[in-house]
């Protein structure tokens, strides 16, 4: 699995692992919601060990604009709120900043 299919799939299982919380926290959903959202953010914590990356920081770092995107995908298409040109900047500048991490050259 190539590196930004790990991220996206981390990403999902974190926004879903954080949305079951926030659905009974905060849309009073049945406290159940609790089960598989813990599973989702396990599955997001195991996923991040699949990265290829020298240090966990730098992973952890990069993985960060790739959740800022995401996260504005998911507040598109499973909330149903369209994202403003404000939201679109500020991802790509995010996805930018997460690509110069893990991409910039490295000395060895």
């Amino acid at each position: 699995m190539g590196t930004f299919a790990v991220y996206a799939a981390a990403a999902v299982a974190e926004l879903a692992g954080c949305f079951a919380f926030w659905a009974w926290l905060r849309l009073g959903r049945s406290p159940w919601w609790i089960l598989p959202g813990l599973l989702s953010l396990i599955a997001f914590a195991l996923l991040l060990t699949r990265v290829d990356a020298s240090v966990a920081g730098r992973a952890f770092a990069a993985y960060g604009g790739i959740y800022i995107v995401a996260s504005i995908g998911w507040m598109r298409f499973v909330e149903g709120a369209r994202p403003d040109r404000w939201d679109l900047i500020g991802g790509a500048i995010c996805l930018a900043g997460a690509a110069v991490i893990l991409l910039g050259p490295r000395s060895a």
